[in-house]
């Protein structure tokens, strides 16, 4: 199977998208699923949620920021050449039905698959808002087509350098005050979702995180990706990655994040070794 790089472009320092040659994953792909990647015969594993799809053309896009070893030399490969796996499409997809006023909150990465649910919401009749938050302009991107998949579009950026300075909760929690919202979604770094789920928790506004674990097989059948939502076990890559964000214990989850910082530590090296071209 041929996956083969057909667009490449640098959306912000580090931060790439991939359009892919991909039409058996592209075929049933829905918003809110995932792809594993492998870039090369004995690397690592790794999730990507579906930022696009264009059926009619079975072309997929990803948008990755190149921090680690395997996300560095995906970085690298160029428009003709291919990518060693692309499977997929894994998870289940985001439960997408008319609510009335949704909100969907992106952090950094989580802009990309953001968008995809954000227009599946609006395609279905609702007022969609979308917060898109960074540390800085420089990681702000898709503004245009944000715009198009929401009924109203926020930014907001750390140090103020765009939009509203601050944090995205901030907006939401103005938003709330101002009407009424019925369903809330977020994604990106587990403080964010966490924070979002405290800011919501005993209002009865609905609220989903999409999980984003360490995975390693999507299948269930290695267990990493596991986490505790309501008292009980369940699996990111085959129940989720959309859960209960008030029923998510996010402590254990981050806890368990920091169990691999050692082999972390030694990707980086060998990811700036890389990037030295040695």
């Amino acid at each position: 199977m041929s996956y083969k790089l057909l667009n490449k472009k640098l959306l912000c320092p580090g931060q790439y998208e991939y359009t892919i040659e991909a039409p058996f994953v592209t075929r049933n792909a829905k918003a809110g699923q995932f792809v594993i990647l492998r870039v090369e015969e004995n690397g690592e594993r790794f999730p990507l949620t579906i930022a696009d799809v264009d059926k009619e053309k079975g072309e997929l896009t990803i948008v990755f920021m190149a921090v680690g070893y395997s996300t560095t030399k995906l970085s690298q490969i160029e428009i003709g050449e291919e990518i060693l796996d692309v499977t997929g499409p894994l998870g289940q997809p985001t439960h997408v039905e008319k609510y009335g006023t949704v909100v969907c909150i992106a952090g950094g990465y989580g802009a990309a698959p953001c968008y995809l649910i954000a227009k599946a919401f609006k395609d279905a009749g609702n007022k969609v808002y979308m917060i898109s938050g960074a540390r800085t302009k420089d990681l702000i991107f898709w503004q245009d087509k944000m715009k198009k998949a929401s009924t109203e579009l926020f930014i907001t950026t750390d140090d103020g350098s765009l939009g509203i300075k601050g944090f995205g909760t901030q907006v939401l929690k103005d938003l709330m005050e101002k009407e009424k919202i019925d369903y809330v979604i977020a994604v990106g770094p587990m403080p964010m979702m966490k924070a979002v789920a405290e800011l919501t928790r005993g209002t009865g506004i609905k609220t989903e995180a999409s999980m984003n674990p360490i995975m390693v097989d999507g299948t269930g059948m290695c267990g990493a990706c596991r986490l505790t939502v309501g008292g009980k076990v369940k699996f990111a890559c085959v129940d989720g990655p959309d859960f209960d964000a008030h029923q998510i214990d996010f402590d254990e989850v981050i806890n368990r994040s920091k169990i691999y910082k050692e082999e972390e530590r030694k990707r980086h090296e060998n990811c700036n070794l890389l990037k030295q071209g040695k």
